[in-house]
């Protein structure tokens, strides 16, 4: 099966005239972990369809929406230093009042958008923000509102706008611009070569990067082994001049809700860290009470409090999943096998990954595919069929 995978890669990156089939991964990747080491691993498949090199554990792929967990670990980094709190009104650092305009009254905290509940709306791709642009004027568009739940009502919904707030947030309380501090204070300390977007990461990190794919061409990250010539969100026609840049004013501009540039080792690395309630190999990232709010379940779906995404959205944290959950409406078990998971799926791309761990047992997993059409074949549960299938192909490797 190995042989025909790779063979069927080898064809594509030789010749790149048809699209990629939907039902066939082109880069498989798979990371199982303990507390103290990774336990097996597996690489299969194509990194850059361009050279034909073939994928690895180590190579940084952007994770989509896995990148809002380590967000969530930054704020609670702040949290701890006393520069930040869950439950206060996040207008006092934005410096301007967010408000939904049906419920003006209402203040909104980190700790609804980080969960969710905070009643901010997706429409269309509005949380990508180009570079000149303002979180404030977006979020004085009330399509980014929900006109009918409140904030604190604990009403589930995800929307990624939540997390361009939160890296506005970030820094207006660090003083510094939010892929800066986060590589600083949050990825360097666990020892991972990843970044928000790319002008953080090494040129070792920028040389190994995934080229993400979707019907045969290139849709991100087709880099030929240099720095992006623009690493951000540009309108049309304006420059790509980061001096433009001002603190707080747009924290979208490095993508916390999906840019995260970081391998499968890299993944396994942070849920070691929160295996080991909060210190990795000795150093410690957060405090063990920080690790167990992180993970916590803050809003569980009941049958009606909540949009679930056809069931793949049943219970959650501050930026973090939980899954299976066995009740009518939820469809969020790609294969546990009866353990209990934390962590967070992504999304983007043609990119499907996921990074899970068993704090019971002590154990977990990190993977990615790449290459999947926009809307690939569906599995057993509200996952797709090829992620599915990655998922269950790392937690086979787990000792029984």
């Amino acid at each position: 099966m190995r042989s025909l995978l790779l063979a069927s890669m080898l064809t594509l990156a030789g010749c790149m005239t048809a699209p990629q089939p939907t039902s066939l991964p082109l880069a498989q990747v798979g990371v199982a972990f303990d507390r103290t080491n990774e336990v097996a691993s597996f690489a299969d498949g194509i990194a850059d369809p361009g050279t034909g090199r073939l994928a690895t554990v180590d190579d940084p792929v952007r994770v989509a929406s896995i990148s809002k967990l380590p967000v969530a670990i930054g704020v609670l980094k702040l949290v701890e230093q006393g520069k930040l709190d869950l439950d206060s009104d996040v207008s006092r650092w934005l410096g301007w009042q967010l408000r939904n305009p049906a419920f003006p009254e209402a203040p909104v905290s980190l700790r609804m958008l980080l969960s969710h509940t905070s009643s901010v709306r997706d429409h269309g791709d509005q949380y990508a923000i180009p570079l000149g642009g303002s979180v404030q004027q977006v979020m004085g568009d009330a399509n980014s509102w929900d006109a009918v739940h409140a904030p604190a009502a604990a009403y589930f919904t995800y929307s990624n706008l939540n997390f361009p707030l939160v890296a506005s947030v970030m820094e207006r309380v660090t003083g510094e611009r939010f892929d800066l501090w986060m590589r600083r204070e949050v990825l360097e300390p666990m020892k991972l070569d990843a970044c928000y977007n790319w002008p953080s990461c090494s040129d070792a990190a920028v040389s190994r990067a995934v080229v993400l794919m979707q019907e045969g061409k290139a849709v991100r990250d087709d880099l030929g082994g240099k720095q992006p010539d623009c690493p951000v969100f540009v309108k049309d026609g304006e420059p790509c001049d980061l001096s433009r840049w001002r603190l707080g004013e747009n924290g979208a501009l490095f993508s916390p809700q999906g840019g995260l540039r970081i391998s499968a080792s890299g993944l396994a690395r942070i849920g070691r860290m929160l295996l080991n309630n909060g210190t990795l190999d000795g150093v410690p990232i957060l405090a063990p009470s920080s690790v167990g709010t992180l993970l916590a379940q803050g809003w569980s779906f009941d049958g009606r409090n909540g949009f679930t995404d056809k069931g793949f959205y049943c219970s959650y944290g501050l930026g973090t999943q939980q899954i299976p959950s066995p009740r009518p409406g939820c469809a969020d078990d790609p294969g546990t096998g009866g353990r209990l998971l934390v962590g967070h799926a992504g999304d983007a791309y043609g990119v499907r990954s996921g990074l899970w761990i068993d704090r019971a047992r002590g154990v977990g997993i990190a993977y990615f595919v790449t290459g999947l059409s926009e809307d690939p074949p569906r599995g057993r549960s509200a996952y797709r069929a090829a992620e599915e299938a990655a998922f269950r192909r790392t937690l086979a490797l787990l000792p029984r």
